[in-house]
């Protein structure tokens, strides 16, 4: 039975109980479930098909830091925004040829993609463009607490980085090692950025309404995952005015 304040209004989850909720949404409904990503990992995927996630992920890659300046920007607390621009850093990087952008268009490089192809935002997919201009959109506009609990699918994060890195070098040897770099990079900052934002929600969500946003808010996000996917995984749309024979 859910117990209830006085006034009527559910009481708020216990710090352990709270946090399990969260945990169970990432493990349950993060991408790694996805068929695309199965295949992915189980060695299936053709040329063609991993180039098309590659090219379309960094559409979702090249906005990361868009999304966390938008949150930085709701802080109230310096200390708080200097903590928080480490994530724009880190895909950004602080020069020229440094951060997560620049690795994931190495590893495009290594996969047979040009700089300028994988650049061009023309080529992206319908769905994913949607699934990418909803998460950067919900980061515009909700509180700092749901912003910051969506991007708590950091905590599968380091996971799916370490089954990424042997599915690729056993089934995908001809991509170069070297453009493996970003996943191997995510390992130790997924892991850091997501104890950080989790511990973040945990103080921030002291009501019962605040933590069910929490939580709805990283099912949002898993939501934009898989989203993401699903459209990789169709494919190219039919070209305009190619009707049915």
């Amino acid at each position: 039975m859910t117990s209830v304040h006085g006034g009527g209004t559910a009481a708020p989850w216990g710090t352990d109980e709270f946090t399990e909720r969260l945990r169970a949404v990432a493990e349950e409904r993060y991408h790694d479930r996805h068929p695309f990503n199965i295949r992915m990992h189980q060695g299936e995927l053709t040329p063609g098909e991993l180039r098309r996630w590659i090219a379309n992920r960094f559409h979702y890659q090249r906005h990361i830091p868009v999304k966390d300046a938008l949150i930085l920007a709701k802080f109230d607390d310096p200390a708080l925004r200097r903590a928080w621009l480490r994530r724009i850093r880190d895909h950004d990087g602080t020069r020229e040829g440094e951060g997560g952008i620049e690795r994931w268009l190495r590893l495009g490089e290594a996969a047979g993609l040009g700089r300028a192809e994988l650049r061009d935002a023309s080529r992206v997919l319908p769905g994913v463009r949607l699934a990418v201009e909803g998460y950067v959109n919900f980061c515009r506009l909700r509180p700092a607490l749901d912003a910051v609990a969506a991007s708590l699918t950091e905590l599968s994060a380091p996971g799916l980085m370490r089954t990424r890195i042997a599915a690729f070098e056993h089934h995908y040897p001809w991509i170069e090692a070297e453009g493996l770099a970003y996943f191997r990079t995510r390992i130790g900052q997924g892991g850091r950025d997501s104890e950080e934002a989790l511990a973040l929600v945990r103080s921030w969500a002291r009501t019962r309404e605040q933590q069910e946003r929490a939580v709805a808010a990283l099912t949002f996000k898993c939501d934009v995952l898989w989203s993401l996917l699903d459209a990789v995984e169709r494919g190219a749309p039919r070209a305009v005015g190619q009707g049915a024979s």
